[in-house]
């Protein structure tokens, strides 16, 4: 399939082995892992590593912070060569352009956005604070950080926007193509990202899921090829 039709896909809050070789045997672009204490997916920066080295070239690991100091983040990125940070906390511009700048890696931005259809959440005015983010991952705001499995109104995003999107927040097998449906043709290149919607529990992914989830997102892509044809 031409690159231009075939959406990424990112399968986050790993925490064992297994979930990550069945990530990659599925054919999962990037894995996350969660190094934020408070989620019940939390791994360490040793297990992040240990989890990382089981990735083959060319599937890129990704590890999640939420208000870490700059110490925490360097420490887990020594022991990740060639991983993508992702910010899903407070983190300002300022701070994530600069982190990313000393330990030389791309970053992702979480925007997290209110559910309702009404939010009022401006993802162009947040898209023109984070220009130095490889992309940014749209999930949905609830108590806490991270969409515990909720998924906001794609409808309310703006027709365009001049960025990578990855999109996250309850996507699972049955959503995940009117997801892509909606949100490709808003942006210059779609992701999606899943947890809770592979998971038989917190941090303990199907691999029956898994499969299928992937399976509906390359389904997404033919069906957006086609549509052009």
């Amino acid at each position: 399939m031409n690159c231009h039709f075939r959406t990424r896909i990112k399968i986050c809050g790993l925490t064992r082995g297994q979930d990550v070789d069945c990530a990659v045997a599925a054919g999962a672009d990037a894995v996350g892992l969660v190094l934020y204490p408070a989620s019940a997916r939390f791994v360490d920066a040793r297990r992040a590593a240990e989890l990382a080295r089981r990735l083959p070239p060319f599937v890129t690991p990704v590890l999640l912070f939420v208000n870490a100091s700059v110490a925490d983040i360097a420490l887990a990125c020594a022991g990740v060569p060639g991983a993508t940070l992702q910010f899903h906390g407070d983190e300002t511009p300022a701070f994530c352009a600069e982190v990313a700048r000393q330990l030389g890696r791309p970053f992702v931005r979480a925007a997290r956005i209110p559910l309702g259809d009404d939010a009022g959440f401006n993802l162009l005015e947040f898209a023109s604070h984070y220009t130095d983010a490889q992309a940014l991952l749209l999930d949905a705001h609830v108590e806490g950080y991270g969409g515990g499995g909720k998924t906001f109104n794609w409808s309310q995003l703006p027709p365009s926007v001049d960025a990578h999107l990855v999109l996250s927040g309850g996507l699972n097998t049955a959503n995940v193509i009117d997801g892509i449906t909606q949100l490709r043709p808003r942006c210059k290149s779609l992701a999606v990202d899943v947890s809770s919607g592979v998971e038989l529990s917190k941090g303990i992914k199907d691999p029956e899921k898994i499969h299928q989830f992937v399976a509906a997102v390359r389904a997404a892509d033919e069906q957006f090829k086609n549509s052009l044809d």
